[in-house]
């Protein structure tokens, strides 16, 4: 009769064990050691980021034969030049927010380059305004001087670019107003070409162009950034009155304030007699005001 097997006797003592991988095996990781949350803890989300809106983005050209065609696609990277004119449009004349109801509401912009005598226009599409298009002259783009090419291409789409996206109270806003705020928004934006000069005396304040778009200009450095931004929103809910808009926005008439303007300029030639009366008509105003 064979011997019973020997009996290993159970013990209650628990002891470590370290497991070994064999020759040529991974060594299994440790789990994590597993700490209890504290009570107060509080999940927290990062905030989304504010972005302004984007759309769709176009070009066509209708003759690509066209010297101004050459000199244009030699010059421009069209995706990024585009996309650039409206971060820049959009950043000088909006605050960003979750809500972009206070923004247009552009679908599509499309760049058309084509011959024609006009350098530039922008326009809605007769079906839907939110779609815009730019129409530039291929004419205007060959007699660019080569050294200005890049910053002129991208300075006209900046401005016709405005256009795109901003405010007109409802199409009542002065023409010199629309076109003054793209060449304000040109101007901040470094891309003002070598023709302009401040120091010319506009006959009016809403001449229009690079004239009030350094206007536009003097108010921002008067009443600060983002002053401009304002005159912008403002033109969206309401119809333009004159004297009401710009007293509301900085508590004096558009002509007190382009007044004010014209004396930072250099009287130029024949305009000594007109400052002469302009000062006289000041004295006489305050003598009144004493004497009411």
């Amino acid at each position: 009769m064979s011997p019973a097997p020997p009996t290993v006797a159970a013990t209650s003592s628990c002891t470590a064990t370290t497991t070994t991988a064999k020759d040529g095996e991974p060594t299994p990781s440790p789990l994590p050691p597993q700490t209890s949350p504290k009570s107060n803890s509080i999940a927290t989300r990062p905030h989304p980021k504010l972005r302004y809106p984007t759309c769709k983005l176009r070009v066509e050209c209708h003759d690509l034969g066209h010297d101004g065609a050459e000199v244009f696609f030699s010059n421009s990277k069209v995706s990024h030049d585009l996309s650039a004119a409206v971060t820049t449009v959009l950043s000088i004349l909006y605050t960003p927010s979750q809500s972009k109801s206070h923004i247009p509401p552009v679908r599509s912009v499309t760049l058309v380059l084509e011959a024609m005598d006009t350098l530039a226009y922008t326009k809605g599409i007769e079906l839907d305004n939110d779609h815009k298009e730019i129409h530039f002259s291929l004419q205007y783009i060959s007699t660019i001087p080569v050294s200005r090419r890049g910053d002129e291409i991208q300075g006209v789409l900046v401005h016709e670019m405005v256009h795109c996206w901003q405010w007109n109270a409802f199409g009542t806003a002065p023409g010199g107003l629309i076109e003054g705020m793209a060449d304000f928004v040109r101007l901040k934006a470094g891309l003002s070409p070598p023709h302009w000069k401040k120091k010319e005396r506009p006959k009016k304040w809403d001449q229009g162009y690079q004239h009030t778009g350094f206007f536009f200009d003097w108010i921002e450095t008067q009443f600060g950034d983002g002053s401009i931004r304002r005159v912008n929103e403002a033109l969206m809910n309401q119809r333009y009155d004159e004297d009401a808009f710009w007293v509301s926005l900085f508590g004096k008439r558009v002509q007190e304030l382009w007044s004010e303007y014209c004396e930072t300029l250099p009287v130029q030639e024949g305009e000594d007699a007109v400052m002469v009366e302009r000062q006289e008509q000041k004295t006489i105003d305050k003598l009144e005001k004493v004497l009411e």
